[in-house]
């Protein structure tokens, strides 16, 4: 299925915008993760996964209807493009599942915070983006900020964590490969496919390794919500890549950090130390840093290509 030159999308340079839709759908994750983490205790990954993609695609489908329709939305003028992005979604979507059901989530939490450095090379090798060195300096002291916060110790260096490494590096490779389709194709197609590729591979997975376990009305429920809060968040993130380079957007990444602290404090009962708030500090003045840098940039680019040429 193709779709008409006409509909080809442009890239916008809103760094604003991008950032609040990047940070609002990284604040609806870990809430998401939170429920996973806790609906895994009593099902596998394959049907926790399988279910998670179910419930939000609903949302998502709906969603298309008032865009335009399934041919408009879903239409694709570059398939090898979205076959390549969804074999990498796929495999970092199930290592972090796994991981948040061998590992605390603020094991996973804080090992995915490696995902800037990751981000920032891939930006400048595949996307040609340049990156400043006061934007290498401030994802630096993010991620300085991020090891004050956590103190990690010896226990972070568990097998999971390992998986977590992988899950990172495909994220960030992930967002890279949705950058370059949002130049042509829908957020909403960007946001359905990889869910209905895990439903395809989660389904054979259940008869094979692990067996659907019978759940009652109030953890469908609960899945719902999942569907529900990570389909707007992931819409969210599709939008914002559309919007601002991915290398600014990296270090927003930073910012589920807060909200991690938040599920810690108000669900499990866990409130933050001296090192977490002053780590949060830390991350906190390099992300405000890095907008305010990227805006200064961004206003000097747009002043000397309308200045008059000098004769």
């Amino acid at each position: 299925m193709s779709v008409d030159a006409g509909t080809n999308r442009k890239l916008q340079n809103r760094a604003v915008l991008g950032v609040v839709l990047m940070i609002t759908g990284l604040a609806l994750y870990p809430l998401a993760d939170a429920f996973i983490k806790h609906l895994m205790g009593t099902y596998s990954v394959y049907q926790a996964s399988f279910l998670r993609s179910f419930t939000r695609i609903i949302p998502l489908f709906i969603t298309v209807f008032f865009q335009g329709g399934i041919r408009k939305v879903l239409g694709t003028a570059h398939p090898q493009r979205h076959f390549i992005r969804l074999a990498v979604s796929l495999a970092y979507t199930l290592c972090f599942m796994f991981a948040m059901k061998q590992g605390s989530l603020t094991i996973v939490y804080t090992l995915s915070y490696t995902s800037p450095f990751f981000m920032i090379l891939l930006s400048a090798w595949m996307l040609k983006e340049s990156i400043s060195r006061e934007r290498w300096i401030a994802v630096a002291i993010g991620l300085i900020g991020v090891i004050v916060a956590m103190r990690p110790g010896t226990n972070m260096f568990e097998a999971v964590a390992l998986i977590v490494l992988l899950g990172t590096f495909l994220g960030a490779l992930n967002k890279i490969l949705m950058r370059r389709l949002a130049e042509t194709e829908h957020s909403l197609s960007i946001a359905i496919y990889p869910n209905i590729v895990m439903i395809l591979a989660m389904f054979p997975c259940m008869l094979l390794f692990e067996p659907w376990k019978p759940m009652p009305l109030e953890h469908w429920g609960l899945f719902a919500v999942v569907g529900v809060i990570t389909a707007v968040g992931q819409y969210c993130i599709a939008q914002a890549l559309r919007f601002t380079q991915a290398s600014i957007l990296a270090p927003v990444d930073y910012s589920s950090y807060f909200w991690v602290v938040a599920l810690d404090l108000f669900w499990w009962g866990k409130s933050p130390d001296a090192f977490m708030i002053t780590g949060a500090i830390i991350i906190v003045g390099s992300n405000l840093y890095i907008l305010n840098r990227t805006r200064k940039e961004q206003a000097a680019k747009k002043a000397a290509e309308t200045a008059p040429e000098k004769v």
